[in-house]
């Protein structure tokens, strides 16, 4: 049974930095993509980042230059590095994963292409 625990959530000012964790459980860790998600209030939910079982990433427009997703196969803890933080930043993220092993063709931004989730963490910054 695969389990995730997000942690590291918390309240900044814009431009502030917070770094997300993601501890993974019940499955062989490293064979899988991980992503981020975050879901604002009223809003559907956005693919932050991803990284394939090789550390290749792709990331949401929105985010590219400032999120790093990165991941300690050793630790199984996938990590999404936040700085510059907007406003606009603020939502509750989720990690997830899915048994894919690489990028490709597939949707990786989608939540239905993830078979497994984490009960989120708060991220708020004020401006």
């Amino acid at each position: 049974q695969v389990q995730l625990v997000e942690s590291g959530g918390g309240s900044v000012q814009a431009g502030g930095s917070l770094r997300l964790s993601c501890a993974a459980s019940g499955y062989t860790y490293s064979s899988y993509c991980m992503g981020w998600f975050r879901q604002a209030p009223g809003k559907e939910s956005e693919g932050v980042a991803v990284i394939d079982s090789d550390g290749r990433t792709s990331y949401a427009d929105s985010v590219k230059g400032r999120f790093t997703i990165s991941k300690d196969n050793a630790k199984n803890t996938l990590y999404l590095q936040m700085i510059s933080l907007k406003p606009e930043d603020t939502a509750l993220y989720y990690c997830a994963a899915t048994p894919r092993r690489s990028l490709g063709s597939w949707s990786w931004s989608r939540p239905w292409s993830y078979n497994a989730w984490g009960q989120g963490t708060q991220v708020t910054v004020s401006s």
